[in-house]
């Protein structure tokens, strides 16, 4: 069974710093490449950061020079530190797995962690 289990959401003030943990089991988290996507209230969720699984790193135009994706292959997480967060930051992040060894069109999803910038 996949679970992908996140931590680390909260409240925070404008210009903080938050640092959002994913950790995976049931999956190779080596072969697999990892995403962060967020969704706030009203709006589609839509993609934050990725890194594929040779550590390469893509970032939302939104978030570059702020946020930093990285995984530990022998912890099996990926993690997403925020800084200089910003109200319109908030949302409910969720990280995602997929496995390289699957179709691309297999996914996992964590539960969500609320990230909440107050200004």
């Amino acid at each position: 069974q996949v679970q992908l289990v996140e931590s680390g959401g909260g409240l925070v003030q404008a210009g903080g710093s938050l640092r959002l943990s994913c950790a995976a089991s049931g999956i190779v988290f080596s072969i697999s490449n990892l995403s962060w996507y967020r969704q706030a209230p009203g709006k589609q969720r839509e993609l934050v950061a990725s890194i594929t699984s040779r550590y390469n790193p893509n970032y939302a135009d939104s978030v570059k020079g702020r946020f930093t994706i990285s995984r530990d292959n022998i912890k099996n997480t990926v993690y997403l530190q925020m800084n200089s967060l910003k109200p319109e930051d908030t949302a409910v992040y969720y990280c995602n797995a997929q496995p390289t060894y699957m179709s691309a069109s297999q996914t996992y999803w964590g539960q969500g962690a609320q990230v909440t910038v107050s200004s």
